[in-house]
């Protein structure tokens, strides 16, 4: 008699449990981004890292989020390998920005001519948006709102808040992060 053994289920590799983003010397506008042995270079907001982070400040926020989601341009490029819940972004998607809107800091369904952060856009920021959770529980009107990560304009110039990289960059971090990964700034 034969004895018949199973295959192992593969297990997929555990999400890297944090990241950590830091000022590049002498720029604060650049920085780094390290994930277990990626290290990465990243724009960062025109105001550099801030610990009272405010809207239209240009600072991205220091301390210790999570990632949300990935929002992706899906008619751009195919689903990425990600353990993040994903979202494509369709042509109404937008982001409340206003401190005095009831929907501050909350993604939203744009009506024409309503005002906010368009999520698709016609250059390729936002073709990979993931979405953290600052400013989200509690949420307080006016400590800043659509901070992400998403990909960098070609010149790395600085963001409004957000943490920018390369599209290759991106594609790499995703498949190494996931809900519960801490993402710490600063």
């Amino acid at each position: 008699m034969k004895l018949q053994t199973r295959a192992k289920p593969r297990r997929r590799a555990a999400a890297t449990p944090q990241i950590v983003v830091r000022a590049a010397a002498g720029n604060r506008s650049r920085g780094w981004l390290s994930c277990g042995t990626l290290t990465i270079p990243v724009a960062l907001g025109r105001g550099g890292i801030r610990a009272n982070k405010r809207e239209g400040d240009g600072g991205t926020p220091l301390g210790r989020f999570r990632p949300l989601r990935l929002w992706w341009r899906a008619d751009r490029a195919p689903r990425p390998a990600t353990k993040l819940p994903v979202r494509a972004i369709t042509p109404r998607d937008g982001w409340c920005e206003d401190p005095a809107d009831r929907h501050y800091n909350q993604p939203i369904t744009l009506q024409p001519g309503q005002s906010g952060d368009r999520l698709r856009r016609d250059d390729h920021l936002y073709d990979y948006i993931i979405e953290i959770d600052h400013n989200q529980r509690p949420r307080v009107a006016g400590r800043g709102s659509a901070v992400f990560v998403h990909l960098a304009r070609d010149n790395f110039g600085p963001t409004a808040g957000c943490i920018a990289m390369r599209k290759s960059a991106m594609q790499q971090l995703l498949r190494r992060i996931g809900p519960r990964t801490q993402i710490v700034i600063g």
